[in-house]
């Protein structure tokens, strides 16, 4: 049985964590609002441009740009997975789940996979266990801009039209609420098929309509077009992806730290309880020892 001492440091202990994890929560929940602040607005403007582009991307030849270039897949072909994970933990479930699913699209993919991994918790799971890694990013989440999203999708483009890989899938977790995170694997090069795919779940009436489209008329051409709408569409949709990871990040972390407070009263609560039960038990223990040394006397 411990002693009172003991059950004291314990307790003092847990009410020292409990302090920890409620101001943890109070930061989450302020980081938060601004997270959730910043995906709302961008949120309009990225699914509009899925639909523009799956529109535009519908009409055109494939050889009309690099990255609507769709080649063939085979046993010698090869994807980059970019997967969005977290800097830090105390977050629940919110880096397993998107490593156990960007684990199981790797090893369940009949292609040669190469890992982009954003975010510290991804780079040390899959470094440890031999995965090919592609590129690591770490620290975005800190202060998280628009040149972040940039500077990762200039890099999946580069190797795309170089060819050094066919397909790039893009694993991150979507904010729906703040009890809810849903993990989402979503291709996004080459850019035609993805898009199209993103315009027909978004509008089930527009893909539709599509089977009987004309084309545009372009001005300027075409070709300056989708020069300038397609690498911005990539980034789009790269810096979207960051910022539901972010706010998805900060939602599970205050859930986890509100419950981890709520855990740590009730282990105070049963940590007083017993301490009180010991303490009564040797004062009883005493009382006794003294009626008896009297009654010898």
């Amino acid at each position: 049985m411990p002693s009172l001492i003991d059950l004291r440091r314990r307790v003092r202990a847990v009410k020292n964590t409990q302090q920890i994890t409620k101001a943890m929560k109070m930061v989450a929940a302020s980081k938060l609002r601004r997270a959730t602040e910043r995906i709302t607005a961008a949120r309009p403007y990225a699914q509009q441009m899925q639909r523009v582009l799956g529109s535009v991307a519908s009409r055109v030849a494939s050889s009309a740009h690099p990255l609507l270039t769709v080649r063939e897949p085979g046993p010698e072909s090869r994807t980059l997975v970019i997967v969005v994970s977290a800097d830090k933990g105390l977050c629940g479930s919110f880096n397993t789940n998107i490593i156990k699913a960007a684990g199981a699209y790797v090893l369940g993919s009949a292609q040669q996979c190469a890992l982009g991994l954003v975010g510290r918790k991804g780079r040390d799971y899959f470094g440890r266990r031999g995965f090919t890694i592609a590129f690591d990013e770490i620290g975005v989440f800190q202060r998280l801009k628009y040149q972040d999203a940039q500077r990762i999708a200039q890099t999946a483009m580069d190797v795309f039209i170089k060819g050094d890989v066919d397909r790039v899938m893009l694993i991150y977790n979507e904010f729906r609420s703040v009890m809810s995170q849903r993990v989402i694997v979503d291709q996004l090069l080459p850019v035609a098929r993805a898009a199209v795919d993103a315009a027909a779940a978004t509008s089930k009436a527009e893909a539709a309509s599509q089977v009987s489209q004309v084309d545009y008329l372009y001005e300027p051409s075409a070709q300056v077009i989708f020069d300038q709408l397609l690498p911005r569409y990539v980034e789009v949709q790269v810096y979207r992806a960051l910022l539901e990871s972010n706010a998805a990040f900060f939602a599970a972390q205050m859930t986890a730290m509100e419950t981890a407070t709520k855990n740590s009263a009730e282990m105070i609560g049963s940590l007083t309880l017993y301490m009180n039960k010991v303490r009564q038990a040797a004062i009883t223990r005493e009382i006794i020892e003294v009626v008896s040394g009297a009654q010898a006397l």
